[in-house]
């Protein structure tokens, strides 16, 4: 350990070992050369010549010696406080070490698509237990933009959906989402239960930019064409989740083919409605996705973690259905 003066921080660099200042604060505690040999299972002589090399080192005398005995300098007062002090740091150092070498400290930021916030809090609600030490940070992004996030490693982890760039990235399934289609509460389709594709094929198409999400861009263009319609497209940057989003659809501008559990923003809740497709191509999977070479053991156990959860969350959907 190298030791410089706060008082001149040009002086000369000491080194100690950590050795030493066990060394010394055992005897300075004691106040008796046997009784801290005895504690720190070691030989008097062995004791007695680290604390000399000690007090050469620092070119300053820490105890004072008598035949019967031992009583602490102020320079030695004062050396306790700080040697104790750093002793507790290194060793806070060294814990900190092993827990980031086991993933059990560290921060995962999370990029979290449109409507997979639930998703999403299932998953950190269930590692903050079990990882209490590690900080998770999350932030909205669209699927399109998180690829590239993951790739310049502004996110770590990302819940989103395809494509994936699968050159630089690994991804899971973790759910199927239906689609749905968000519209007017006044809307007389507003009261069934499911509603077919050719049952809006009079309704104008809010359709988001692609590169917000191509997956579900190219999916609802798919439905389309399955159904033989040739809707009026109405191209947008917002999405019913957004207020923006929810006030065209409520001004009677057109309707969302949306995706999530609850597309529709709060403040609509009153006035719009989500009806799910009858449609059985109208889906769409979610992943969770991470970096090819990650070797972040913290990220890694969060990854992990997710995606146990919810292979094991289908796994029970598999028997409940047999």
């Amino acid at each position: 350990m190298v030791i410089r003066s706060r008082e001149n921080p040009d002086a000369t660099i000491r080194f100690v070992e950590f050795r030493q200042l066990r060394y010394f604060i055992a005897v300075a505690e004691l106040l008796h050369f046997t009784q801290a040999a005895r504690r720190l299972r070691i030989a008097q002589p062995p004791l007695s010549r680290q604390i000399r090399a000690l007090e050469k080192e620092l070119g300053v005398q820490l105890l004072e010696r008598s035949s019967s005995k031992v009583f602490l300098t102020h320079a030695g007062s004062i050396f306790l406080e700080e040697a104790r002090a750093l002793l507790q740091r290194a060793e806070q150092a060294i814990e900190a070490t092993r827990k980031a070498n086991t993933g059990k400290t560290g921060t995962v930021r999370l990029g979290i698509g449109m409507g997979l916030g639930d998703a999403a809090s299932r998953v950190i609600n269930g590692h903050l237990p079990l990882f209490p030490d590690v900080e998770l940070d999350v932030v909205n992004i669209p699927s399109g933009f998180q690829s590239e996030a993951l790739i310049s490693r502004k996110i770590d982890v990302g819940f989103l959906r395809p494509p994936i760039n699968k050159s630089f990235l690994t991804s899971e399934k973790i759910i199927t989402e239906r689609l749905s289609v968000v519209l007017r509460r006044s809307s007389p389709l507003a009261e069934q239960k499911r509603v077919g594709l050719k049952q809006l094929a009079n309704e104008p198409l809010l359709l988001i930019a692609r590169n917000i999400s191509s997956g579900v861009y190219d999916k609802t263009l798919d439905l389309y064409r399955e159904a033989g319609l040739n809707p009026k497209i109405i191209p947008t940057e917002t999405t019913p989740h957004d207020e923006a989003g929810a006030i065209l659809v409520n001004s009677g501008k057109g309707i969302y083919i949306a995706v999530g559990s609850h597309p529709c923003h709060p403040a609509f809740a009153d006035r719009l409605t989500a009806i799910p497709l009858s449609n059985p191509s109208a889906a769409v999977e979610a992943h969770v996705a991470w970096r090819k070479d990650e070797s972040n053991t913290t990220i890694l156990n969060f990854v992990d973690f997710a995606r146990q959860m919810f292979a094991s969350k289908e796994r029970r959907s598999r028997k409940a259905t047999r």
